[in-house]
This record gives structure tokens, sequence and C-alpha cells, in this order.
């Protein structure tokens, strides 16, 4: 069995990954809509410390008791992170909600923050301590290595990111379904061209809907053949002309280039 399975798998225990007691609604709306509440339970927000104060800058997925995925472009050394997890209303308050200290970040050895195209905008977060999985909290599966999603292949982005180009960010976590766009289409030049690498994912691209800024580092969802959810992308980057350009889908870490990476990290942390 594969080291991360077998890890994850005894971490989970009662609780499959990938599997929500509270069911998505997967309609196909065109522009984003407010998720059921505690659908997509591995979301996590990622929060820094201000003053006093935390703030939302990040979403994140966990995937296993001390772990959390998120996109390495979120990360500033020079900032103290905590994520909360089980939370559906970011600015209300909220009953239940886990919050925890991330002790550890290890970003992808390969990740150049001045370089963000070059892709390995991937980050390990460990909490401070586990977390007790519920109906409300808990881990996403990760593919197979090195699959790669087909043309068209219905994905949901999860976030609390802005609602639009320069508008205000959600309160409730929102939902949107993407459709891949394969690498031999977003790589073409009247669309990311040379910008976009194997190692990432696209979906999206149809003018309507997209993530946008505050979804950073959280999941691609897409549901496989026996109807759980695989964490397939790391919200990576977008277009700088606006959240929902044309042709300019939506770009994510592929999360499957980078099993063996996130097993042996966690394996030696």
């Amino acid at each position: 069995m594969d080291s991360l399975l077998a890890l994850l798998l005894l971490a989970v225990g009662a609780y499959g990954c990938g599997v929500p007691t509270y069911k998505p609604a997967t309609s196909r709306v065109v522009n984003g809509e407010d998720a059921v509440p505690h659908s997509w339970p591995w979301q996590v927000s990622l929060q820094y410390a201000f003053g006093l104060y935390w703030y939302h800058t990040c979403g994140g997925s966990l995937i296993s008791s001390e772990w959390v995925l998120t996109a390495g472009h979120c990360i500033s050394t020079s900032r103290v992170y905590r994520v909360q997890l089980g939370r559906h209303f970011l600015k209300q308050v909220e009953w239940n909600v886990k919050t925890v200290s991330v002790t550890k970040i290890i970003n992808h050895p390969e990740w150049n923050p001045d370089v963000l195209s070059n892709g390995n905008d991937i980050s390990l977060l460990k909490l401070a301590e586990p977390v007790e999985f519920s109906d409300t909290m808990q881990p996403a599966c990760l593919p197979p290595a090195g699959v790669i999603l087909e043309n068209n292949f219905g994905c949901y982005v999860t976030g609390w990111g802005n609602l639009q180009t320069n508008g205000p960010s959600a309160d409730a976590l929102q939902q949107g379904l993407l459709l891949v766009v394969d690498h031999a289409t977003c790589s073409q030049s009247d669309w990311w061209g040379v910008t976009v690498k194997d190692n990432m994912v696209c979906a999206g691209g149809d003018g309507i809907v997209s993530s946008c800024y505050g979804d950073s580092g959280g999941p691609l969802n897409c549901q496989n053949s026996q109807g759980g959810w695989e964490l397939h992308g790391v919200v990576s980057f977008g277009s700088s002309l606006g959240c929902n350009y044309y042709k300019k889908p939506s770009v994510f870490t592929r999360v499957s280039d980078y099993n063996s990476w996130i097993s042996t990290t966690i394996a030696s942390n």
C-alpha cells in the first residue's frame, strides 16, 4: 500500500476521506452559489495575525489529522498563521469552529515566489494539534499519482474569495462549477500560452465563473467514479485582467504531480 494512503487511512478512522456527511449540491449553476453548510468539510480558512486580530488570507484543505495543503504564494515567512476548520460563515460567529495554530510551514523546494508561472505553488502546513474528525471536519482524498483530468471534466472550486472582480469577499462559503481545460488547449497562445505548465490544471475560462482573490490555496474538488471527492488542484493564479476573464481559466497546482513529495514530507516531519 502506498505510504501516504496508509498514513491517511490510519488517521481518518471512522470518517472516510472525500465523503462528506452533508452532501454538496452539485447543480450546474453558472456563476457560483452558496455551498451547503459543511458539505466541503476539508475546506479551511488560513488566517494571519495582525496586531490583536486575525485575517483570512487564503483557503486550504485538510488532508490528514495534522496537515493542511495550501499554495506557496499564500505564505510569508514574516507572518504567524492559524487555520480554522468547520466554518461556513466567515464573518459571523459560529459555534463548533476549531482554531489550530500552524507550527511548521514547508513550501515545495522548487517553489519560487518571484516566478509564479514556474509552478510548484504548493505548501504543507503542520498543525499544532491533531484534528478530531467529525461531521463538519473531515480530510480530503488525494487523487492517484499522475492522474490527469479529461477535457471538460466538471469540478468545484470552493472558497471565501471575492464574489466578483473588485467586489466584496464572501461571507458564506462559495462553490463554483468549473470545466477542466486540457493542457493542449490551455497552453495555446490565445489562452495561457507558455505560462501554463503540465504540473498545473486549468479550469474555467468561460468568462462567467472562476476562482477569485481570497480563494488562493483552496481546493479544486473533483468526484471520482466511486462517488468520492478528490483534491485535484490548489488554487494558484488567474488573470490580472479580472476573475472571470474569457480564455483565462483559473490555474491550479496539479496535486497528482506531488503525491510523492506530500508523502515523504509528512513522513519525515
